[in-house]
């Protein structure tokens, strides 16, 4: 059995139902699609975790369906910014204790304002990164955007 992860432990220790779901990836895809097709779900219901930096709010967090982009101008209105940009994946790491293609909303290094695409309410569960690649945890949404702090928002294109 894979060790817990940090997000993992996080959302069980929050009482949420959360079932893990692992699968093989490719440092060449670690695309959301490719997710979403090891889980055989919908790429709507599989979430990818995106982090922005706001010319005044600085670091945000996005959480958006793996089919989608999401649109920097909804995404800067959302967070009560002016503009967004999409940070360099060489600060993933730094900024959120995750890697590219394993970045979950749960268990960042630091707490930052999250958004959830309102489409989440859409669904029984969603799948989101457990914290690292290949491997998922599937959740109840709008449970997890209580636990995150999330607010709901229209953030794709």
């Amino acid at each position: 059995m894979a060790k817990k992860t940090n997000a993992v432990r996080l959302v069980e220790q929050a009482k949420l139902t959360c079932r893990e779901h692992f699968y093989e990836y490719d440092e060449n895809d670690l695309s959301g699609l490719h997710a979403a097709e090891a889980l055989g779900r919908p790429p709507e219901e599989v979430f990818k975790t995106l982090v922005a930096r706001g010319a005044k709010t600085g670091i945000n967090v996005f959480c958006i369906p793996v089919c989608c982009e999401l649109d920097l101008k909804k995404a800067a209105k959302a967070a009560g910014d002016k503009n967004m940009e999409l940070i360099h994946v060489k600060e993933l790491l730094g900024l959120t204790g995750y890697i590219r293609g394993g970045c979950s909303p749960v268990g960042m290094k630091k707490k930052y304002p999250t958004y959830f695409d309102e489409t989440v309410e859409l669904y029984d569960t969603i799948a989101v990164s457990a914290g690292e690649r290949g491997h998922q945890m599937e959740v109840e949404p709008m449970a997890l955007a209580e636990l995150v702090g999330a607010v709901l928002a229209d953030l794709t294109v």
